[in-house]
């Protein structure tokens, strides 16, 4: 099938189409340089449903959007006070009719400014490789730059994410999609926060705009002393973006740190 010219012209109409260029995810979240102490198991569990999203499939065979719960656990540990490895399993998809899809896996290697939270300036840079089932992404492979830039200004945060999306098909291929997170610090428990999810295109030549996918999130944090809750509601902004999305992520420290 990879051989037929026919399929290859499919695919390609399909992924420029302005109605379905958006591409599912199991992950919604701005990274802000924060990682797990040294020695301790976290498990952040990300879920994502979208209750009003195209109706056809991004690529024959796979995930269609509308309706369907998108998630995945991911195990982290903190290796050191600047730098966290994890591991993204299993990606799993409910479709609105109820079947069960596993979507393969994810390894991540996070490095950070130590005690990020404490500095008015923060910066990182996460790596991700990713193993892909063929509903899941056309590429088995794909990986995923992405910077951590930040400034903490009293009671708020803005905090950029300039994703780079790798499907190892050359530089000019690299997909860019940028995240970036404005939050209010209500106070150590509470925070309120817009976030946009970008995705631009491949760096060669990036998509019109009403093929690219830009979506707006309202979301509220809660930080609790053994639960962190981040709840969020996303509007589309281009045709290109999912309706309506609503994320949840829920995190906790699985031990204590060691002394």
């Amino acid at each position: 099938m990879r051989g037929s010219v026919l399929l290859r012209i499919v695919l390609i109409l399909i992924a420029v189409s302005p109605a379905i260029a958006f591409a599912q995810t199991d992950e919604i979240q701005v990274y802000d340089a924060e990682i797990a102490a040294p020695g301790v198991f976290n498990l952040t569990w990300h879920n994502n449903f979208t209750p009003s999203g195209p109706t056809v499939a991004a690529q024959p065979g796979g995930v269609i959007p509308n309706h369907s719960l998108n998630g995945v656990p991911e195990w982290a540990y903190g290796v050191a006070p600047w730098f966290e490895a994890g591991l993204y399993l299993p990606l799993y998809t409910v479709m609105g009719n109820g079947a069960v899809l596993f979507n393969g896996f994810k390894l991540r290697t996070l490095f950070v400014e130590p005690n990020a939270a404490d500095q008015t300036f923060i910066y990182g840079i996460n790596f991700e490789f990713s193993n892909n089932t063929m509903h899941w992404d056309s590429h088995r492979y794909t990986g995923e730059i992405r910077p951590i830039i930040g400034w903490h200004l009293g009671a708020l945060d803005f905090i950029v994410n300039p994703i780079v999306d790798n499907d190892y098909e050359g530089v000019g291929k690299l997909d860019f999609a940028p995240e970036s997170r404005l939050a209010w610090n209500v106070s150590k428990t509470w925070a309120f926060a817009a976030e946009e999810y970008d995705d631009l295109g491949p760096l060669q030549h990036f998509y019109g705009h009403d093929a690219q996918s830009h979506q707006l999130f309202s979301v509220i944090d809660y930080r609790g002393a053994t639960l962190t809750v981040e709840a969020g509601l996303g509007f589309g902004l281009s045709a290109g973006s999912d309706h309506r999305v609503l994320k949840l992520i829920l995190s906790r420290d699985l031990n204590k740190p060691r002394d």
